[in-house]
């Protein structure tokens, strides 16, 4: 088994062309970034190499055989059985100002694919990843995204009324209190939830020792924030937020293609080829995470972008 890590790197430096205005399709930042970041890290890799000795196998045949790119072990890099695609110069991260300047929130999306057992595992490795990124050792907010909860409906009413028995109580308050300890050791200052209406956040916060600070909303699908939410929030002291981010930010068939042998895709995986050098077998999206640092005396972002993870069940 191989573990997947993709990383975007600081989309604040890919300027603002990555994210298409008038698009509902939220994860596009995303996974542009990634293709972006992808081809960086070949050309950069490539061209470091052959400048190094010039006398190293760095490419490999396109499908269409017209062009090349890196081999995957030009540009990636492996840590035991973790797969960094691209490879990350750990060396070149950190915040431009003192820890105190920033507000850091991140939202950890936990995608469809990927077993609820083992949410301890991909919160740990989540937060090692942003803090390590930003090198920091606490971030201000995050905020949890749970599969298959969303707003939909013809009427604020009626998405708030359908939102009331999506997804898992039990499991929802299990991995909250994977968080609680988290936020009692320091390092997460404020919790949050997305999607979560009325009769869900009332039963939810009945249930947990620290309650959300914030409950997102995505209304893209609906109309208003319910009123009724909107009073419960206030009553509980819970600040209410909108966004535009998907509840499946990255679907397998996504992965597949931005990891495979096509037109668009980093030449990862074999996509079938038996004499293909890449991973073979079924790959299975597990999290991705969002990060941003925002410097609150400037108020703009210094830095933000994404890490995922996935599961490659190598074929033998």
């Amino acid at each position: 088994m191989t573990r997947i890590i993709l990383s975007t790197g600081n989309v604040i430096l890919g300027g603002p062309s990555i994210r298409k205005r008038g698009t509902y399709r939220s994860n596009l930042e995303f996974t542009n970034s990634l293709r972006s970041n992808f081809l960086a890290a070949q050309q950069d890799y490539a061209a470091t190499l052959q400048n190094g000795n010039g006398n190293g196998n760095t490419s490999q045949p396109r499908e269409n055989g017209h062009s090349s790119r890196p081999a995957p072990d030009v540009w990636t890099e492996r840590d035991g059985s973790t797969l960094y695609v691209p490879r990350i110069d750990w060396a070149s991260a950190g915040l431009q100002e003192d820890r105190t300047q920033y507000e850091i929130t991140v939202k950890l999306f936990f995608l469809p694919t990927a077993p609820a057992e083992k949410r301890i595992d991909y919160i740990t490795e989540a937060l090692r990843l942003v803090t390590k990124e930003l090198g920091v050792r606490d971030v201000d907010l995050l905020i949890l995204s749970f599969p298959g909860i969303f707003f939909e409906g013809d009427c604020e009413y009626e998405a708030d009324r359908k939102n009331a028995t999506m997804g898992s109580d039990e499991e929802e308050v299990a991995t909250w209190g994977l968080l609680e300890n988290l936020h009692e050791q320091g390092q997460i200052s404020r919790l949050g939830i997305a999607e979560f209406g009325t009769d869900k956040l009332r039963r939810f916060v009945d249930k947990v020792k620290v309650r959300p600070a914030v409950d997102q909303i995505n209304i893209k699908n609906c109309c208003n924030v319910p009123p009724p939410l909107m009073k419960l929030a206030k009553e509980k002291g819970i600040e209410l937020l909108t966004h535009h981010d998907s509840t499946d930010v990255l679907p397998s068939g996504t992965l597949r293609e931005l990891l495979g042998q096509g037109p668009q895709g980093a030449g990862v995986l074999a996509d079938g080829d038996a004499n293909s050098s890449g991973l073979k077998g079924e790959i299975i999206p597990e999290w991705v995470v969002k990060y941003t640092a925002f410097v609150k005396d400037r108020g703009v972002i210094e830095n933000k972008g994404y890490f995922a993870s996935a599961e490659a069940a190598e074929e033998a």
